[in-house]
């Protein structure tokens, strides 16, 4: 009987050692990340059919552009919920790659990675999100110093979460491929921009899907934090607080928009993206409040690179690039909110002159 017992334990233990792809989705099955912003971010169907229904009726006119990446807010849905349902109108795609900020990462030492999850389903209001098996298949393809796995920073994780409802109820099939960036050097955001892209790219040709119509790219990002108060023990009001400082700061948002992320997508503009928001002799320190300095410019970074490895070249023989359309510029003190303390939701920080976060939404072709 013990030798029995024994031998069954030594079938599970091989089992578990096998590294396959299929093996790791049997014993992962059921392996569901939970909601973690309960919240700035509805929990429950019936909330985001409040939420929506609350909107602006022009952030929900029908669109019949078909967008390859978008970068897209990530703060509470009474503040930002119609920038949301905007920036995500040109999503046709049934698999995302969703592009996150990674807040805590300094709480697990993790930097100089791309982080991933080994979740097999994320939870949802309009019900669970299975994680593509396009997942899996990837990490097989990429370099071992790309990535790492880590389910505790995914699933503390908020800035993707916020996102995957608006994804969901427009498209009940909806698949993802979650991915999130800590610190980072540009350098590293390059090189393993290259890597996923080229990785992406082959199973693309592999399985035909079509940049755009079958798959895209998701980039969450919150633009400038601005203000005296509520920042732990920083000022990060430059301009000062009063309506002067206030439009300052919103002006060097735009001009950041219109000088690194509108127009032909180039790694000289993504470059000088990541110039403006990160210190130059410190690349974890901040120059210019935007949550995603890490996310933005890999996002970018990666969906050009699909882009360059899936596209036609041009008529001289260079690789295509995207182009970015500016959607709209907001923030949580400087549009309406929608209305949400009856739906038992609230707000997760204060919105006035001494502390208040800006949204940019914008469009990849």
């Amino acid at each position: 009987m013990r030798f029995i017992i024994l031998l069954f334990v030594c079938c599970i233990c091989v089992v578990a050692c096998d590294k396959t792809p299929q093996v790791k989705a049997a014993l992962h099955q059921n392996h569901i990340r939970h909601q973690e912003d309960t919240i700035g971010f509805a929990q429950y169907s019936w909330q985001m059919d409040s939420i929506i229904s609350r909107m602006d009726d022009a952030d929900k006119l029908p669109n019949s552009e078909t967008y390859k990446a978008v970068i897209c807010p990530h703060d509470d849905y009474g503040y930002a919920g119609g920038l949301y349902y905007k920036t995500l109108s040109g999503i046709k795609a049934k698999t995302i790659i969703l592009v996150g900020v990674a807040h805590r990462a300094r709480n697990f030492d993790l930097q100089d990675r791309i982080i991933f999850g080994s979740y097999d389903s994320w939870q949802s209001p309009d019900g669970i999100i299975p994680v593509s098996n396009l997942r899996d298949k990837l990490l097989t393809k990429l370099k071992k110093e790309t990535y790492v796995v880590h389910d505790s920073m995914m699933q503390l994780e908020h800035s993707l979460e916020a996102i995957t409802p608006f994804l969901k109820r427009k498209n009940p099939s909806l698949e993802i491929i979650p991915m999130l960036v800590p610190y980072n050097t540009f350098q590293n955001m390059q090189l393993f921009s290259d890597d996923i892209g080229s990785g992406i790219a082959a199973l693309m040709k592999e399985e035909n899907l079509i940049y755009g119509k079958d798959i895209a790219v998701v980039i969450s990002n919150d633009a400038i934090h601005y203000g005296s108060e509520g920042w732990g023990s920083g000022n990060l009001a430059p301009f000062g607080t009063d309506s002067t400082g206030t439009a300052q700061a919103r002006q060097k948002d735009l001009d950041i928009v219109k000088e690194t992320l509108q127009g032909e997508l180039t790694t000289k503009r993504i470059k000088k993206f990541n110039d403006i928001t990160i210190m130059a002799d410190d690349y974890k320190a901040y120059k210019w409040t935007w949550c995603g300095r890490y996310s933005t410019p890999f996002g970018l970074l990666l969906a050009n690179r699909i882009e360059q490895l899936t596209g036609a070249s041009n008529k001289d023989g260079k690789l295509p690039h995207l182009t970015g359309t500016f959607i709209d510029w907001r923030s949580s003190i400087h549009n309406t909110h929608i209305k949400v303390d009856d739906l038992h939701m609230g707000h997760t920080a204060q919105a006035d002159s001494t502390h208040w976060v800006a949204y940019v939404g914008m469009s990849y072709q």
